[in-house]
């Protein structure tokens, strides 16, 4: 099904809209917590270290691709919202050529600087080898990803949120049954579990690629589209390359941080490993809800409805905080429990790391909520410099009180969690002055 979010109840289309993408990205942090799940519990401590501190690493490398489909597709939104097939054409041709470049080239620079990531990431010397055999296998898999968010932002952009749920859910399926064989049966441990995600992300990639070519004819790119045009290119560069940087930035701190959780020592990697894929996992469906609702203010912006967007951010501030607040008191009261499935039995200090992390983080979810919507505004009204300005906010704060804190002796590995929703917080009220402002200038 196609949502035209230019007309009708918003909230109720956009609740409608935004569910399918919340489901699919669920299950894709599903089988992100299963795989870590999985090495946890059979692998043990060292093996869930190198594929917690591998995963910083990729969300940083495919959060660029990600920012340069996340951009495009608002480009494509907006010219769905105005009927003009024409531009989205040619806007797909030059996308998918430019930024599957940039996923061939990251994947050769992966490759090539292996060494240099394990050193900059202070990798102790216990678990580099086994973060070395997974990266190897994992770096297979950008293309993939770059595949399946082009096909996947491209249908959101034209109102079907559907479909990538299934190729998803598929990929999902599969992922972790490949990771009970590879790992349980086959023993090809870190590998193994590597292989798994990479066989699975192509399914999906590839998969959703065929669909789209096969049930959208009029979107199938012909000699007449594949043509330089300036102006197009010019308005998908600016929007494509500034998503990119906000994404990129944002996922580039997490990056750091990772380095400096490393430097406690392998207990402590292996509880963020296993708390940050809940974190993750509880903030997933917000974080959608805040790309759907980037679709609803692109569509509505493309068709010059600006006071639609207006009551859409009300309704979905306040769809969010709901959301949030129920979020946050079921982690607060199972922290350990859910700390307690992905390790061996036995392993109370990595739990009791990790469950202050999920109770620190916990209770500020409404904190990342709101940034993800105003994220998804400025990004669908042609302001994405906005979304970076806010995350080199949030993620600077992050990174310069994490480091700072964590040399204080009575927090140590605490200041680095104290530091998340300090970050939220700040980016946050910056936010709500360039909403404010925004409206003021008649933006949207």
């Amino acid at each position: 099904m196609n949502y035209d979010l230019t007309e009708g109840n918003i909230l109720k289309k956009l609740l409608k809209f935004a569910f399918p993408i919340m489901i699919g990205n669920m299950l894709q942090q599903f089988y992100n917590v299963a795989d870590t799940l999985i090495v946890g519990r059979y692998l043990g401590q060292r093996p869930l270290a190198a594929v917690g501190a591998s995963y910083s690493l990729m969300v940083f490398l495919t959060s660029i691709l990600l920012g340069l489909c996340m951009g495009s597709g608002a480009f494509f939104s907006m010219q769905f919202g105005s009927k003009d097939l024409k531009r989205l054409k040619n806007g797909l041709f030059l996308s998918f050529v430019a930024i599957g470049s940039v996923a061939l080239l990251l994947n050769a620079i992966a490759y090539a600087f292996l060494d240099g990531i394990l050193v900059f990431l202070r990798v102790p010397e216990e678990v580099a080898p086994l973060m070395e055999e997974y990266l190897l296998w994992i770096f297979a898999g950008i293309f993939a990803v770059f595949l399946y968010n082009f096909a996947a932002n491209l249908l959101r952009a034209i109102g079907n949120s559907i479909v990538p749920l299934y190729f998803l859910g598929a990929c999902a399926l599969m992922n972790i049954a490949l990771d009970l064989l590879f790992i349980r049966v086959f023993q090809w441990g870190v590998g193994g579990a590597a292989i798994a995600t990479v066989l699975s992300q192509y399914l999906a990639g590839v998969g959703i690629l065929c669909y789209l070519s096969r049930r959208y004819p009029q979107l199938r790119i012909k000699r007449q589209d594949c043509r330089l045009d300036k102006q197009i290119l010019k308005e998908l560069t600016g929007l494509s390359a500034l998503t990119c940087l906000q994404q990129s930035v944002m996922n580039f701190g997490i990056l750091l941080v990772q380095g400096l959780v490393n430097s406690f020592g392998t207990v402590v990697m292996a509880a963020f490993a296993a708390a940050v894929k809940i974190d993750s996992f509880a903030y997933a469906p917000v974080q959608d809800f805040g790309n759907a609702f980037s679709t609803f203010v692109a569509q509505n912006y493309g068709a010059g409805k600006k006071e639609r967007i207006q009551k859409g951010m009300k309704d979905a501030v306040l769809a969010a905080l709901l959301f949030c607040l129920i979020v946050s008191a079921l982690v607060l009261f199972f922290a350990e429990g859910l700390m307690a499935a992905f390790l061996e039995p036995g392993s109370t200090e990595a739990v009791s790391i990790g469950a202050g992390y999920l109770r620190l983080e916990g209770a500020f979810y409404f904190g990342i909520g709101l940034l993800f919507l105003f994220y998804g505004y400025f990004r669908a009204i042609y302001r994405p410099g906005i979304s970076v300005v806010l995350t080199v906010i949030s993620l600077g704060a992050r990174v310069c009180l994490a480091y700072l804190l964590s040399n204080v002796p009575a927090l140590g590995v605490t200041g680095i969690w104290v530091s998340v929703p300090i970050g939220w917080i700040l980016a946050d009220l910056a936010g709500a002055w360039f909403y404010s402002r925004s409206k003021r200038q008649g933006m949207a």
